[in-house]
């Protein structure tokens, strides 16, 4: 079965492929020197600061995987307004909430950089699905767990 290809921002490729460098060029080392100190102490076998080296050695090697992945099987979208005022992935949206009358402000992003504490969602979630595809002006309703939410597009950017 093919994968599925996640979607980036220019931005959003650029943050991970520096995440990615990091871990290669900074953490990788810092934790090889961990482990040498540990050794260094002696006896392995009942040393915590060789098995927490070790620990976090696994978690770097785990997260180099998952970035490269996410790398090799990521498309970069076209940020650029194409003045149609459409929703689309890269697009900063304005919406309310019709029931409280507040205004949400987020960029829509494919999931493998989607962070809602810095106003980024993803298209698959119910909100950004939702929106896609939708002019400035239009009501959508999301359906969820606690009923049904109405949001207006009040500015596409």
């Amino acid at each position: 079965m093919a994968e599925k290809r996640s979607m980036l921002t220019e931005e959003g490729l650029k943050k991970l492929e520096k995440q990615l460098e990091n871990l290669k060029s900074v953490r990788r080392i810092e934790v090889a020197q961990r482990i040498k100190q540990a050794i260094d102490f002696g006896d392995i076998s009942e040393n915590s600061e060789y098995d927490d080296a070790k620990n976090e050695q696994a978690f770097i090697e785990g997260e180099i995987l998952r970035l490269e992945k996410i790398l090799r099987e990521s498309d970069v979208i076209d940020t650029k307004s194409d003045g149609s005022g459409v929703v689309r992935l890269g697009n900063t949206v304005i919406i309310r909430d019709m029931e409280f009358e507040e205004d949400e402000k987020y960029t829509l992003v494919g999931s493998a950089e989607a962070d809602v504490t810095d106003g980024k969602i993803s298209n698959e979630s119910p909100v950004g699905a939702a929106i896609m595809g939708h002019k400035a002006g239009d009501l959508v309703s999301i359906k969820v767990p606690a009923g049904v939410v109405k949001y207006k597009i009040i500015e596409v950017k």
